[in-house]
């Protein structure tokens, strides 16, 4: 089968190098760096399974520009376009995954288009109706960044949501988790056929979740500390209970990354006319928690405060909405000195922030070393680091 993936994040790159094990595919990006990257068989992102996949040399996968060249002949579409916030109320700005079904349609009209880019709920019905597109459908992506290959090779489910209720439509996407079956390495993968609005409902809820299961770890984390509580012990004797469990139990600076702050206040937007107190209070706890770690951090009277990392978590180069970012803005903003370690830049200077590239010069130079995430390091200045990272884990 011949199948195009159009967007070269960590969504689409994973999804590509996933299904050229057994398709043709054609990767479709704009930037040509990230183009000449992918063909000569480098990754543009950190992903270990990337990398290592990348290097197979039976794998059919090529990367282009040209969007002709990457639609006319396929069998199949994959935009897995980024939909960042936008506007006051922070919802999904979905302008240029539609800028790229109207240019797919222009050169393959009939071929089947597949969303994985996380969009609004009703989204992908509403564009059905509105151009009497057929062959739409969404298919949420569940993955962590840094492990995004291996998360696509063992999905926890695959699902995919169908634009209307016939028969025809519902063959098509059974037809759809097909390809994707195959293309991955777990067995007994539960497959979910469903409307794709309640597709696109369970991709905004889930990562809800996950970022309220992160706030109540942190709001408990806070009060542990104010009260000079053992987090760890809490935590351990409350995940005990198999209704809860021990994982994803570790306290951080707030959540980030690329998708949990835009969805929760999008799933917040959708709530519009709907009463809720919980849904808007994840979007509003995160910012709480950062305020709570700034303040901690001042108690110590620090006159410079070194930022170990500004990436999201280990094993990844995404910056976009780090909560360490947001830390780090907090405390410029309150007229401390803020020095950074962050290896993945290489500027002197980013902005008010100093880089400093000598790991051992920023350590020596530092009052209070910031650490989202440990690391071995950090050992011989255990006694300068402030973190909440308990478990050692992302």
């Amino acid at each position: 089968m011949n199948i195009t993936v159009a967007g070269a994040g960590y969504v689409g790159l994973s999804n590509a190098v996933m299904l050229s094990r057994y398709n043709q595919v054609i990767l479709m990006d704009p930037d040509e760096a990230k183009v000449e990257k992918i063909n000569n068989r480098v990754s543009p992102i950190e992903d270990r399974e990337i990398i290592k996949y990348l290097s197979f040399s039976d794998i059919s996968l090529y990367a282009t520009s040209n969007e002709e060249e990457a639609y006319e002949k396929a069998d199949m579409v994959i935009v897995a376009a980024p939909t960042n916030s936008k506007g006051e109320d922070d919802a999904f700005d979905t302008s240029i995954v539609e800028g790229i079904i109207r240019t797919v349609k222009q050169y393959n009209p009939d071929t089947t288009i597949v969303i994985k880019s996380t969009i609004p709920i009703g989204f992908t019905e509403d564009l059905s109706e509105a151009h009497n597109y057929k062959n739409i459908f969404f298919s949420p992506e569940f993955l962590r960044e840094g492990k995004a290959l291996y998360d696509c090779l063992y999905p926890s489910r695959i699902i995919i949501g169908y634009p209307n209720e016939s028969e025809e439509s519902k063959n098509k996407a059974r037809a759809i988790s097909e390809v994707l079956l195959q293309g991955a390495e777990g067995e007994d993968i539960p497959v979910l056929i469903m409307g794709a609005s309640e597709a696109e409902a369970v991709k905004l809820f889930s990562n809800t979740y996950l970022a309220m299961r992160i706030s109540f770890i942190n709001e408990l984390d806070s009060y542990s500390e104010k009260f000079d509580l053992d987090t760890k012990s809490i935590i351990t004797g409350m995940g005990l209970d198999t209704r809860i469990g021990l994982h994803y139990n570790n306290p951080s600076f707030g959540y980030g990354g690329y998708c949990l702050p835009k969805d929760t206040k999008q799933l917040k937007k959708e709530y519009e006319a709907i009463p809720n107190e919980l849904i808007k209070a994840i979007v509003e706890s995160n910012s709480t928690r950062k305020k709570f770690i700034v303040s901690r951090i001042k108690a110590r009277n620090p006159e410079t405060v070194g930022i170990y990392r500004l990436v999201m978590k280990k094993d990844s180069d995404n910056f976009r909405e780090s909560s360490v970012v947001g830390i780090m803005e907090d405390l410029i903003a309150s007229g401390v000195d803020v020095i950074v370690y962050e290896p993945l830049l290489d500027k002197s200077k980013e902005g008010d922030v100093v880089l400093i590239e000598s790991f051992d010069d920023f350590a020596k130079k530092s009052d209070v070393i910031v650490a989202n995430r440990l690391s071995s390091e950090l050992d011989p200045y255990i006694d300068k680091v402030y973190t909440r990272d308990i478990f050692g884990e992302n």
